[in-house]
């Protein structure tokens, strides 16, 4: 079964669109190939070894002491060691940056970088974002080679791409195929999606490689498959170059990404809507509401009114709109074209920084899972004689319930380092690597809550 895998994955892998023809014919033609793009690419691919932990929740009762004591039941164990394989590139060879897949670090303890001349580095996370899938890792290497960055923004259906990873941990894997589709959205995958589809098998352990032009420019950043078995059936999907570089700038300025608000609540543009608002358009996304004193109230943004592009580029849909509007940066001005009673205006927003008012734990941390997390309110008699933030709520039973966390508890610190607001205690909370030491104000007393 095996030898019939490695036989039929080999098969799949030669299979470079003729690629793994000679270079010559009978005749002494030159024939297409690969191999000398590649010689250039393989160099910026990595592989990435992860070890973690993960936190097993279990019974409730069984965390109970006298029910414990009482059938004479063990302590459970809290924590589970967990393996991953999955791939990366490349992109700044003198600093050491590698750009790779949120999920294929996601809470690891130790992160291991294999080059393909077979070096090994331990790395560090500079940076992960869960709601784009993208993750930048730092290896303190020399003699790098680095990727050159293509344009996703011109990619055409039906254009040639190869994809590069470590599927199944076997190392290094080349395959090819082309552009299925662009702009795919609304798969739960992720987040913020604007997928690049492509038939280029992809399997696990290809997460974090690179989608690359038949000139060897990165153009997306291979992340999942549509697939019942978790096999390739053709259906693959990358995040665009164009997207991962600006989550990128942003995890190696700030560690995170600061998406910006616009203060709109949206729908898809349907047939029925268009014909309501007398407009042509078929695609676009219709302004529901928009938030009092929010960037779009002051860009002149009204309900009825329809998104067709962002910065001339289209819009299709809510989700486009949606992503389009959560990969720019905090004060920098968006150009929206609208379509109001017929007629096409264009808008200037300046996005502001969102007014967060609580944070789910299980967002942060699945150890704080089942807590929700917001300011001090006035009415609290610790308001204005503490900083930090509240738990508003906990579960019972739930992860954050078993560490002890209660609600009305004030969290001031996070390993050491204050948590005056929501802000810094996300920070920190996603800066932690192993445990977490909270700090905690509960009425005028105070404890340490350790969460392994």
């Amino acid at each position: 079964m095996l030898q019939a895998s490695l036989l039929l994955l080999l098969a799949v892998t030669a299979d470079l669109a003729g690629a793994g023809m000679p270079p010559v014919d009978e005749q002494g033609r030159e024939l297409p190939t690969l191999a000398p793009m590649l010689e250039r690419v393989l160099p910026a691919v990595v592989n990435i070894a992860t070890v973690g932990h993960v936190v097993i929740q279990g019974n409730p009762l069984f965390e109970d002491p006298f029910f414990r004591r009482f059938f004479d039941i063990p302590s459970q164990p809290r924590r589970r060691r967990t393996q991953s394989l999955g791939s990366g590139v490349i992109v700044d060879a003198e600093r050491g940056y590698v750009l790779t897949n949120h999920h294929v670090i996601a809470k690891a303890d130790k992160i291991v970088v294999t080059l393909h001349d077979g070096r090994s580095f331990d790395a560090r996370l500079v940076g992960s974002d869960p709601e784009t899938d993208v993750a930048v890792v730092q290896i303190p290497a020399e003699d790098l080679t680095a990727i050159r960055f293509g344009d996703s923004n011109g990619l055409r259906v039906g254009d040639f791409v190869v994809a590069i990873g470590n599927p199944f941990g076997l190392g290094q894997t080349v395959t090819s195929g082309i552009v299925s589709a662009l702009g795919r959205s609304g798969l739960g995958i992720e987040g913020y999606e604007d997928f690049i589809q492509t038939d280029a098998s992809i399997n696990p352990g290809n997460s974090g490689g690179p989608l690359v032009d038949l000139e060897g420019r990165l153009v997306g950043i291979n992340t999942a498959i549509l697939s019942p078995a978790r096999g390739n059936v053709g259906i693959g999907f990358a995040i665009p170059v164009a997207m991962a570089r600006e989550v990128m700038a942003q995890l190696i300025e700030y560690g995170e990404v600061r998406r910006g608000r616009l203060g709109v609540y949206i729908q898809d543009l349907t047939p029925d809507l268009a014909q309501a608002f007398g407009i042509e358009a078929t695609q676009g996304a219709v302004v529901a509401q928009v938030a009092e004193g929010s960037p779009a109230e002051r860009a002149g943004l009204r309900p009825g009114d329809v998104v067709v592009a962002v910065d001339g580029r289209p819009v299709k849909n809510a989700a486009e709109l949606r992503t389009a509007i959560g990969l720019v940066r905090v004060g920098k001005r968006v150009r929206l074209e609208v379509l109001r009673d017929g007629r096409r205006l264009t808008l200037t927003a300046v996005i502001e920084a969102p007014k967060e008012v609580s944070i789910r734990g299980g967002a942060l941390d699945e150890r704080l899972a089942g807590a929700l997390f917001g300011p001090i309110p006035e009415d609290s008699p610790l308001h204005g004689r503490v900083e930090g933030v509240m738990v508003r709520a906990v579960e019972v039973g739930s992860p954050a319930w078993r560490a002890g966390l209660r609600e009305k508890d004030v969290v001031v610190s996070v390993n050491r380092r204050p948590v005056p607001d929501l802000e810094r205690f996300r920070q920190e909370v996603r800066r932690a690597r192993g445990s977490l030491l909270l700090n905690v104000r509960r009425g005028e007393g105070a404890l340490f809550i350790l969460l392994r």
